[in-house]
């Protein structure tokens, strides 16, 4: 189904009394931020952002060594970037899905998914062995077929996938209307290993479980710079500076503290609404007790969930790039996207007519030209770095923190043996080709879903050079 994007009368009244703090971050429970840095320290390892690759990366480091002194620099609070603006989705997958690993790394595809499962499993098994109630539910996530060619894309898949035992499941219509009763919904592709979380519960909970074994944080504490000395890095604040042996660089789509970093990493703005919580009447109409993940198969798509207190969460669609890599608060709020995104969950659900949202936000992804994380270093090999995820990092960023642990440790390991890991994505071009790429990517794509999935000659172009542009 090509989505209609004039939003009417209605769809605009339904946005206009929310709120633009992420649904997430709008908790009482939220922590009290820590003090920011205000005078020099030393530490063995300075990680720089507490996001979820932070996080981990702090908590892994601590848990095998509880004598390494680890501390943590974060420009904001803990979770209020991409941690805690995200869907909730923490996906098995660290290529961002099937088809991409198999385009890619083919040959380690198996060990790939193994890796992805494996790391899945190792978070749940940390969220309940620390105790973190973060709504973790590992429901599985359902793409959804509105058109009937992707009803055959989908078979196509499941057929290819089989060999590599990914237990996906292809759901006819009945089955999809006994998950979610849309009227659009002709077919479906359940994937097992995906699951749903409170992102700000999770980040917070690491948060409590890095301070309790004696990670320092120091909030509100931006690195300005970062500088070599002998055998140190130099990371400097705007009131304090830290000399590190290692550094975890864990920024996402920030602009980076590396040079090298700014042709291989753009942000792209994601939006995303949250309803009011459903009435018993409301819930009755569309049914969604198992609280799948769901998106739908176009390529511009839509993901959507339910939270714990029986809200809808909706996103996507709409992925902006800013010209020359443009980042910051400002471009949080778009109402443009955020109408489109109303009108277009108005027309998938259209027994909710009249429902209101309480929240609209946004926030960057941190794309690449691969779509999935990729890994390096610098300062001869005192910085390791990550990034790259493209709005699928919440599961893989605990995989991207492993990797950075054994790449500063110099542990040779099946995970740094990897051409996944030992490989770059291409760069994107200057400006402003890189602009003028990105939108003629995105019109381009809107033709296609427009066109019953044919692609013209700019996206099969940018295939086959392994480029392109994906939300």
């Amino acid at each position: 189904m090509a989505y209609l994007n004039i939003p009417r009368k209605e769809t605009y009244e339904s946005i206009a009394e929310a709120s633009h703090v992420p649904f997430w971050l709008d908790d009482p429970s939220r922590p009290a931020p820590e003090p920011e840095l205000t005078e020099n320290s030393t530490a063995d390892l300075l990680v720089i952002g507490a996001g979820f690759t932070g996080l981990w990366t702090a908590l892994l480091a601590k848990e095998e060594n509880p004598s390494r002194d680890v501390l943590i620099l974060e420009a904001g609070e803990v979770a209020t970037g991409a941690t805690g603006r995200n869907g909730g989705f923490m996906d098995a997958s660290i290529t961002h899905g099937f088809y991409n690993g198999l385009s890619r790394w083919p040959k380690e595809l198996g060990t790939l998914l193994e890796l992805g499962i494996a790391n899945l499993d190792e978070i749940e098994s940390t969220i309940k062995r620390l105790g973190i109630e973060c709504d973790y539910r590992r429901t599985g996530d359902i793409d959804m077929a509105t058109e009937p060619y992707q009803v055959k894309e989908m078979k196509q898949e499941l057929e290819i996938a089989a060999p590599y035992q990914t237990n996906f499941q292809f759901l006819d219509r009945d089955q999809v209307q006994a998950v979610v009763k849309s009227p659009i919904f002709i077919a479906g592709l359940k994937r097992p290993d995906s699951a749903l979380i409170n992102p700000a519960h999770l980040a917070w909970g690491l948060r409590k479980i890095c301070l309790n074994l004696g990670v320092r944080l120091y909030e509100h504490s931006p690195v300005v710079k970062l500088a070599e000395e002998k055998n140190r890095v130099i990371a400097f604040t705007q009131h304090g500076c830290v000399r590190a042996s290692c550094v975890a660089l864990a920024t996402n789509a920030f602009p980076p503290l590396l040079k090298q970093l700014k042709h291989y990493v753009i942000p792209v703005y994601d939006y995303a609404l949250v309803t009011e919580p459903l009435t018993a009447a409301q819930r009755g109409s569309i049914g969604w007790h198992g609280r799948e993940g769901i998106s739908d198969a176009s390529r511009q798509f839509h993901y959507t969930r339910t939270t714990a207190d029986g809200r809808i969460l909706w996103g996507g669609y709409d992925a902006v790039y800013y010209w020359n890599n443009g980042f910051g608060a400002h471009l949080e709020n778009d109402p443009a996207s955020f109408a489109r995104l109303a009108e277009h969950f108005f027309q998938t659900f259209p027994q909710l007519e009249g429902l209101r949202f309480s929240h609209a936000w946004g926030g960057a992804i941190d794309t690449c030209s691969r779509f999935s994380p990729f890994w390096g270093t610098a300062h001869h090999g005192k910085i390791a770095y990550v990034m790259g995820y493209t709005g699928l990092g919440v599961g893989a960023s605990r995989f991207g923190a492993r990797v950075i642990l054994d790449i500063l440790d110099s542990h040779r390991t099946e995970r740094t043996e990897l051409e996944m890991v030992r490989s770059k994505p291409l760069p994107f071009p200057p400006e402003p080709l890189r602009s003028l790429g990105i939108h003629l990517s995105r019109w381009s794509m809107d033709q296609a879903d427009r066109n019953q999935g044919r692609e013209n000659l700019w996206l099969r172009a940018m295939g086959w050079l392994g480029l392109g542009f994906d939300s």
